[in-house]
């Protein structure tokens, strides 16, 4: 019997990692190539795969109303390695799945490194894959080295989009002053491995906060060479003093709404609130949430000791910036993922237009499994429209594609949300027949959305099972 020839995933993040986890179990040798530590990007800070850069937040695990819990759910029913790697290492974080960054990398790697059809090649593909290669997924991510990025574009012909991504900073624990910060979840909302309390609450009187955004707008900022000048931001992650410049109050509205947090100082709401959640499985480190910023670090460090708690705040990292780049999905690639210039590329994660650890890891399970029944020689249709995980492939491979001439318009990453599934009729009443308000309906509308998914999402699953993989 002639020996299967192996698929090639170029990239070990999260993308990749998934990708490769869901070929492998189909029963298919991969291959996947990962340039660190031969080279490294100006993100990563290790060689391991599946390596968190940013945040340590996989985000709401509420399958019932939420879309990024939906989107959990169904990537745990289709076999996720990445979801699987989250709930074995998550860490207390109010109604998110939060993991302990090294646990979950190491555990990746390891899983990876061990099974028997997976080869992990420590070196970089700076160019198109040799043509032998004749399935390949590139889950670059928005790090993707220069090299392979003009490689790419000189294919496509496509001008690459680009926006910047800020890291937010992580402090010491010991360093914050709990007789300032104290530890509750918003409203003390439990969830994976959570209590209720599993956030620290650094507040702010009005004059606090308004020192702080004259200090943030005044505050000294990251350069940019002339060709970076026109990148856009993300708005899903905007750094802090961006925010600031669009308002007085959007701070206050957005990463600092102190709403559902009682100030046990005072028994009420603080006019703003900074939010710090575990970062590490031994509660040594914790990050500011939403506090992406491109501040230089001595007045990163400077204004953010301005914060009630963290006067004398110890930073383990200190935010930053990175080039992000993504391709113009709608236009360039077909249904499956593959490029349309070259099908024997298909592309994975957020060089594809989508935003977000999760929305990258599930694209990675979708190609991976695309490429896996392509070389099983099994037919694999896209999940249905109304899951999470077809309304993501949806928006990047048709979703901003105009009606009359088949350009894509303003394509942008995207995260998961319930706007990208087909509507659905909410119930005017509850089951004992008292009348819903519009909050309750809103809710319920949800509900119904994530039962439908779930369902459907099963369906597909079931009627696209591969051999190995149902076995």
């Amino acid at each position: 019997m002639q020996e299967m020839k192996p698929i090639h995933v170029v990239g070990g993040g999260l993308a990749g990692s998934e990708a490769a986890w869901q070929i492998a179990t189909a029963g298919v040798p991969v291959v996947l190539h990962e340039m660190r530590p031969q080279r490294m990007t100006d993100a990563h800070k290790g060689d391991r795969l599946a390596e968190l850069v940013c945040s340590n937040s996989f985000r709401s695990d509420d399958w019932e109303t939420n879309a990024v819990g939906l989107l959990h759910e169904e990537m745990r029913r289709a076999g996720s390695l990445i979801l699987a790697a989250g709930d074995r290492h998550k860490l207390p974080a109010g109604g998110a799945l939060a993991v302990d960054r090294d646990g979950f990398a190491a555990e990746v790697t390891d899983r990876l490194a061990t099974h028997p059809l997976v080869a992990v090649e420590r070196s970089e593909i700076a160019d198109l894959p040799p043509k032998e290669w004749d399935s390949i997924i590139i889950a670059t991510g928005p790090l993707t080295s220069p090299e392979l990025s003009e490689a790419i574009r000189k294919l496509t012909g496509e001008r690459d989009l680009a926006f910047f991504d800020a890291i937010a900073p992580v402090v010491h624990r010991e360093s914050i002053d709990t007789s300032i910060a104290w530890f509750q979840s918003r409203y003390g909302k439990t969830g994976p491995a959570g209590t209720g309390a599993d956030y620290l609450n650094c507040p702010m009187t009005r004059e606090e906060y308004n020192a702080f955004v004259d200090a943030l707008l005044a505050g000294e900022k990251t350069s940019f060479k002339e060709w970076e000048a026109s990148t856009p931001y993300f708005d899903g992650c905007l750094p802090i003093e961006v925010m600031a410049e669009r308002g007085r109050d959007t701070l206050r509205f957005g990463p600092m709404k102190p709403v559902g947090l009682d100030d046990p100082r005072t028994g009420r709401w603080p006019y703003a609130v900074v939010q710090l959640r575990q970062d590490n499985a031994l509660g040594t480190l914790w990050n500011m949430v939403g506090f992406q910023t491109k501040l230089k670090h001595a007045e990163q460090v400077r204004i953010f000791r301005m914060i009630p708690g963290l006067g004398e705040a110890e930073f383990a990292r200190l935010g930053g910036l990175h080039r992000n780049t993504f391709l113009n999905s709608p236009k360039l690639l077909d249904a499956s993922l593959r490029l349309k210039a070259m099908p024997r590329l298909r592309f994975a994660g957020q060089i594809t237009g989508v935003e977000g650890y999760v929305e990258s890891a599930a694209i990675g399970l979708l190609t991976g499994r695309f490429a896996a029944a392509e070389r099983l020689g099994h037919a694999c249709a896209p999940p249905p429209p109304t899951t999470a995980l077809g309304a993501l492939i949806g928006h990047i491979t048709g979703g901003h594609l105009s009606a009359d001439d088949g350009r894509a318009s303003s394509f942008q990453p995207m995260n998961i949300n319930y706007g990208l599934l087909p509507e659905i009729e909410p119930p005017a009443q509850d089951a004992d027949g008292k009348r819903l308000r519009a909050k309750e309906r809103g809710r319920a509308k949800k509900r119904l959305m994530s039962l439908r998914a779930l369902a459907d999402i099963d369906r597909w699953l079931a009627g696209n099972a591969l051999p190995a993989a149902a076995e």
